[in-house]
């Protein structure tokens, strides 16, 4: 019943999204039904590929999506290597040494060209491979809007101070959120992301150091592979019990205070978003339905349609 019930509200969300879009122009899960008919199987075929290879690539694609369209709107730009003219997102302070999956989408978009050339922009195969990342570990699917065009410059800055750090509080997170037009329940969806994939020791030292929110058998555990100093690059997984599953595990792990960043344990510290952590503990279907709706509001922040961007035949330049 339960997961009867989330498939009908995520057809319903995913309908009225597609009249909203279709009322102004924009986007369409049936853009490239006529002119790149196979690209969902495309697609498919290579992250299936990339997730059997390394399970971690799902949670690097999904980042990747997001940190792309929370600067400058779903544009591919964070795909774009620097030149001589600006200097891109891969470097921002909140990517660097961390953004991954680049040369999935390489080999994504040289599969794509083959079959349909100059037609699927980079930003549509990003939003479709992060969808199959969460569903090749077991999450909830959803239908992708599509028709995104790719941006044709990339800045720093604004990846600098677009994107939320590991550090943020609550406030902050909410505020973040609510610029790009996500609700506080579309923020905490979307964190439930961090049920796989993996963080580095200088994005949550100072969680198990210092914090008084964390359980501590988990802090000292967590001090073996993240010492008080030096070992920045040392991963630990954000789920630990299923780091390869998309799972609700994430909210179970806050309920007991074993949330890895300090911007996840801040969704359940007598906040606003307990009552909704604690709902998402106890029922995956409400979890993977909320999820899923708020991946489609994320895909329409902002995307370039039209004739608007262009459709780059290279993910990493503009055209020539």
């Amino acid at each position: 019943m339960a997961a009867a019930f989330c498939r009908d509200r995520v057809l319903v969300f995913c309908f009225l999204a597609l009249l909203a879009c279709a009322a102004d122009g924009q986007l369409s899960p049936t853009f490239y039904s006529s002119t790149c008919p196979n690209l969902q199987s495309i697609v498919r075929s290579a992250m299936t590929q990339a997730v059997n290879k390394e399970g971690r690539m799902a949670a690097s694609i999904i980042r990747l999506f997001f940190h792309d369209c929370f600067v400058s709107g779903c544009d591919g730009s964070i795909l774009l290597d620097d030149t001589s003219t600006f200097t891109g997102e891969k470097n921002a302070g909140p990517n660097v040494n961390s953004v991954r999956g680049f040369e999935v989408i390489d080999t994504i978009k040289s599969n794509v060209e083959t079959a349909c050339k100059a037609t699927v922009s980079c930003a549509d195969i990003l939003a479709l491979a992060a969808r199959d990342g969460v569903v090749l570990l077991g999450g909830p699917t959803w239908t992708v809007q599509l028709g995104r065009r790719d941006a044709t410059t990339a800045s720093q800055s604004s990846a600098n101070s677009n994107l939320p750090s590991p550090g943020s509080s609550l406030s902050q997170l909410i505020s973040s959120f609510s610029s790009k037009g996500l609700s506080a329940r579309d923020m905490t969806a979307l964190s439930g992301a961090h049920t796989i994939g993996q963080a580095r020791c200088t994005t949550f030292r100072s969680h198990i150091y210092n914090d008084a929110n964390v359980d501590a058998s988990f802090a000292s555990t967590h001090k073996h592979t993240c010492p008080a100093s030096g070992g920045d690059s040392n991963l630990a997984p954000l789920d630990l019990k299923t780091p390869t599953t998309f799972d609700n595990r994430y909210y179970q792990n806050l309920v007991v205070r074993r949330g890895l960043l300090h911007s996840d344990q801040e969704l359940f510290n007598n906040g606003s978003q307990d009552s909704l952590v604690r709902q998402y503990s106890t029922n995956a279907a409400a979890f993977s339905c909320d999820f899923a709706a708020a991946m489609v509001k994320m895909g329409n922040i902002s995307p370039l349609t039209g004739t608007k961007g262009e459709i780059r035949l290279n993910c990493r330049k503009v055209n020539n």
